[in-house]
């Protein structure tokens, strides 16, 4: 039998059985060409959160003429599956199966959603747009029912891929894993940007259901080759005879391991703080510092290379036996330095402090998320890993989502008091609204430190004394 180039690079063995997907992983550390593979997950995660989000938010309001509270509750109904994140983890930490697999029936459940949801997405979108002679409620409800697939396969593929990953590695290796893991989601979320702004600048309504079903096959064949041979048989830990604890007391005991709930906390504050100003950004260089169309859009590359130059020092500080926890602090403290810059930019007319603002939000931003994602790895043991990681995604995707919607409800809230008077003359001003939201940010960025802090301060006492416990007596 032969196999081409492509699929001898990904599977080593030219034996039948071995080509099997259910052949038993390789244990130990993973060479990189096999980590690579399975952290293509990310890119189908990053594709669709483009879709959901950037492309298909602009094509419901300007092409196909939607109003956009019905696309903001379009875009907000994928975020509905966010908090199930924790109960999937747990799922995946207790799967129950005679083939022995834990991870790959939730990565593979969830890559079958997401496609299914972007295969049906643009005939319930051209439905909803001219019903003709169909019901009114079946294209709402048609694209409601597609979007919903789309989030819960991002979801469940994302937290079953992440728990994998875990499993996968040792704690030496960890660091490099995550900012591996986060570098091919970036990848991924600016790589289908320019890919979807390209395909769609000749827009038609084939043109956009050949793309997002294009996109769904994509999505199909990354997480195919990301899972090909990656977990092995386990049949031990999938017996189906075997006990079972209940979410509900597994839950409990995970928040009652020390200093847990301080992290999660602080994870829901510090991504909130980061996030609210996500559809800010470019409406606040444009309207207050006269920024043009192509200059606010170079903004997303600025604040992508601050995120990538984080990935890069953090993994290094990682493997170098630096706390997560205090990078993550780090990051909150360039998040303090961002949003000042970001914020005396207007009073001082400086473009060039916005610029650094933005370049510093990735960076903290960046240095924040990889240093919880970390963290959230080493708590628990490896029957709570899914669960530990599910509970990271679901305060992040919740937190950032509420966010967004609340930093977009303030500036237009404040914006209009400020605007009409208010709130005094010397607050009269359209830069108001985004000052509020900023400052906004700044405290929760202070309250996210202070849950944090004691967290640091006790990882670094117990390494004090594990030092001085080392002199002789």
């Amino acid at each position: 039998m032969r196999i081409n180039a492509l699929t001898r690079r990904l599977l080593p063995s030219g034996a039948l059985l071995g080509l099997m997907p259910y052949a038993q992983a390789v244990q130990g550390e993973l060479p990189l060409r096999r980590l690579a593979r399975l952290s293509l997950f990310q890119l189908s995660v990053g594709m669709a959160a483009v879709l959901l989000t950037g492309t298909l938010n602009r094509v419901l309001v300007i092409e196909l003429s939607q109003p956009a509270w019905l696309v903001s509750v379009m875009v907000a109904i994928p975020l509905t599956f966010a908090p199930l994140r924790a109960l999937i983890g747990f799922r995946s930490d207790q799967y129950r199966s005679l083939m022995g697999w834990r991870r790959v029936p939730f990565i593979w459940g969830g890559t079958l959603a997401q496609f299914g949801g972007l295969a049906i997405m643009p005939f319930a979108l051209l439905i909803l747009s001219d019903p003709g002679d169909a019901p009114i409620y079946l294209g709402p409800a048609a694209a409601a029912l597609a979007f919903l697939l789309v989030g819960a396969g991002m979801h469940t593929s994302q937290t079953a891929g992440l728990a994998l990953a875990s499993d996968l590695v040792s704690e030496k290796t960890r660091p490099s894993v995550v900012a591996l893991l986060y570098i091919m989601l970036l990848v991924g979320t600016i790589g289908s940007a320019m890919a979807f702004a390209l395909l769609l600048s000749d827009f038609s309504n084939l043109r956009l259901i050949q793309v997002i079903q294009g996109a769904a096959v994509v999505t199909l064949v990354l997480n195919t080759i990301a899972l090909w041979r990656q977990e092995s048989l386990q049949p031990s830990l999938t017996d189906p005879s075997r006990a079972r604890p209940q979410f509900r007391q597994s839950w409990h005991d995970f928040l009652e391991q020390p200093k847990v709930k301080r992290l999660l906390l602080s994870i829901g504050l510090g991504t909130a703080a980061f996030n609210m100003q996500d559809i800010l950004l470019e409406p606040y260089g444009g309207e207050i510092l006269g920024m043009s169309v192509s200059g606010t859009t170079g903004l997303s590359a600025l604040w992508g290379a601050g995120m990538l130059l984080a990935f890069l020092s953090s993994s290094r500080f990682l493997t170098r036996g630096v706390d997560p926890k205090r990078i993550s602090g780090y990051g909150l403290a360039l998040g303090l330095l961002a949003f000042s810059c970001v914020i005396l930019a207007a009073p001082f007319g400086s473009l060039g402090l916005f610029l650094v603002g933005t370049f510093s939000i990735g960076l903290g931003g960046g240095f924040f998320a990889l240093g919880t994602l970390t963290a959230a790895m080493e708590v628990g043991t490896s029957d709570q890993r899914g669960l530990a990681l599910g509970a990271w995604g679901a305060i992040q995707a919740t937190s950032a989502g509420v966010a967004i919607a609340l930093g977009g409800s303030l500036r237009d809230l404040v914006g209009y008091h400020a605007v009409q008077g208010t709130l005094g003359p010397a607050l009269n001003d359209p830069s108001t609204g985004y000052s509020f939201v900023y400052h906004f940010e700044i405290f929760l960025l202070f309250a996210a430190l202070v849950a944090l802090g004691p967290i640091v301060q006790s990882t670094a006492r117990s390494q004090r004394q594990l030092a001085l416990h080392e002199f002789p007596s």
